[in-house]
């Protein structure tokens, strides 16, 4: 029988319908798959890069991505003009059912990079075992724990998608993948933990400036402590933040705009992003992410200061920063049309939407539409510091009881974020505040739905933008009706068709 990457569902096309301009993905990271010379060091890496690449995909975080992690909450509206893409307009809505095209595209992106991480960690032990230096054995096990990292990241992802899903290890046949079943959350996280803990054993404290982005033993500890996060956890929460706290590795900028910027990406304050070029390379016309090009200004010129126009921030969003005084976290989160940007770009007063997501902004001289469109060297930030602060605040007040070495307290975590935001210091800081904070300073970074949903604030905020939460429904995502044909043991999640 054929053996099969773990890949649920392939398409042809991963074209949207009424969005022109959508840019085929060109070939990068090719894993190979026969002829592999394991008893060469420089061969290494070839898995462990393929894996990366998969990090980029457009099912796992481009358009799919925004839609389910940001579009759905109160921070964002779906954008462009009102008849694009229905689709993105259920996941808005909270009106989706299995049948929804993008769901499934999340599905797929993420077992892709499952497939990919398996595929790299079964080849590093075959390197350790044909490999005579120890330095060579040893890099091989730390790559393994790269990719341990990478499958636990998507596992995470697809955990807070879907709820319940088959937890693969290995490469099985099609046969096998047509019978694998479910597994419990409880399960997922189980299974998750053990891959971030074998990560943290042996990956690095860090990489020369030349490999800036890869994964480290710090990445590895604040994805483990999101993940206890999401258990309510907090000793355990409380005592991985901490360590990175304490190890003095990492910090805040001191100029929130410049977090997003494309010279700043890798910087003390981030602890993993998603590469828009190739680790070890710099940018260029075989790489690139299309994450912010979906989310650039619609209907703006020239051409490579122009987008999709696909995830605007709220009007609720909007009045949370006035609100609150805000200055400078909005001036950076809100692209406003009919301004001029402090980097000389403007921002046309006819282009299709009064807002964009200004933590997306790319300036023009880094647009260079022969190859590179608006945004294409723009990275994702998944984990950065001030995460890691406010993780460590929401875990001391909720009484977390370990032993901590930083000497932080949680009013201390809270108040660098904030005083870097231009307010005023809090005392006693409370779990509200700590949300309120975490809103603020992550608004546009597809944190605020599942963050919603994990502190129990998902139906009230939605109410008041108009949307309809279901409690025990819209926790999880429906199974994709493409897998549970495909699968008939897969079973469906209350509440949908």
């Amino acid at each position: 029988m054929k053996k099969i990457k773990v890949i649920f569902f392939a398409v042809a096309a991963l074209m949207l319908a009424n969005c022109e301009g959508f840019l085929d993905l060109r070939p990068e990271g090719t894993i190979p798959s026969t002829g592999m010379d394991y008893t060469k060091a420089e061969n290494i890496f070839l898995p462990i890069s393929a894996a990366y690449a998969k990090l980029r995909s457009y099912g796992a975080h481009v358009f799919p991505y925004i839609g389910a992690f940001e579009i759905a909450s109160d921070n964002a509206d779906k954008g462009s003009t009102p008849e694009d893409n229905p689709p993105m307009k259920e996941i808005d809505d909270l009106t989706y059912q299995s049948t929804n095209g993008l769901i499934n595209d999340l599905w797929i992106g993420y077992y892709d990079i499952v497939s990919g991480a398996n595929y790299a960690i079964h080849q590093m032990p075959l390197f350790y075992e044909a490999l005579q230096n120890i330095d060579d054995k040893q890099y091989a096990m730390q790559c393994q724990g790269e990719v341990k990292f990478i499958r636990a990241y998507a596992y995470f992802n697809l955990t807070r998608l879907y709820g319940r899903v088959p937890i693969i290890d290995t490469t099985l046949t099609s046969e096998e993948l047509a019978s694998v079943s479910q597994s419990t959350t409880a399960q997922l996280y189980e299974f998750i933990e053990k891959d971030l803990e074998e990560a943290i054993e042996v990956l690095p404290d860090f990489y020369s400036k030349e490999w800036a982005g890869r994964i480290t033993k710090y990445t590895a500890m604040a994805l483990k402590a999101k993940v206890h996060l999401y258990q309510a956890e907090w000793d355990s929460v409380a005592s991985l933040t901490d360590r990175i706290i304490a190890s003095g590795r990492y910090g805040l900028l001191n100029d929130f705009r410049a977090v997003f910027s494309v010279d700043e990406e890798n910087s003390k304050e981030s602890l993993f992003e998603i590469q828009s070029s190739t680790l070890g390379s710099s940018t260029g016309p075989t790489t690139y992410l299309e994450y912010a090009y979906v989310q650039g200004p619609r209907g703006n010129s020239p051409s490579n200061m122009q987008g999709w126009g696909f995830c605007t921030p709220s009007d609720n969003l909007i009045a949370f920063f006035e609100e609150r005084g805000e200055v400078i976290r909005p001036a950076t989160t809100l692209l406003y049309r009919g301004t001029m940007t402090p980097e000389g770009d403007s921002i046309k007063n006819n282009c299709t939407n009064p807002v964009y997501n200004g933590k997306v902004y790319t300036p023009s001289y880094y647009n260079n539409w022969s190859y590179n469109g608006y945004g294409f060297d723009h990275n994702i930030r998944i984990l950065r510091y001030s995460d890691v602060l406010l993780m460590y605040a929401e875990a001391l007040v909720n009484g977390a009881s370990v032993t901590l070495t930083s000497g932080m307290s949680a009013d201390m975590a809270v108040n660098m974020v904030r005083e870097r935001a231009g307010l005023e210091n809090l005392s006693g800081v409370t779990l509200e505040q700590i949300w309120d904070e975490r809103r603020a300073e992550l608004a546009m970074e597809e944190d605020r739905f599942f963050d919603l949903i994990r502190t129990g604030q998902a139906k009230e905020a939605m109410a008041k933008v108009g949307k309809t939460f279901v409690e025990g429904k819209h926790e999880v995502y429906p199974i994709p009706a493409a897998q549970i044909q495909l699968n008939p043991k897969l079973t469906q999640n209350n509440g949908y068709n």
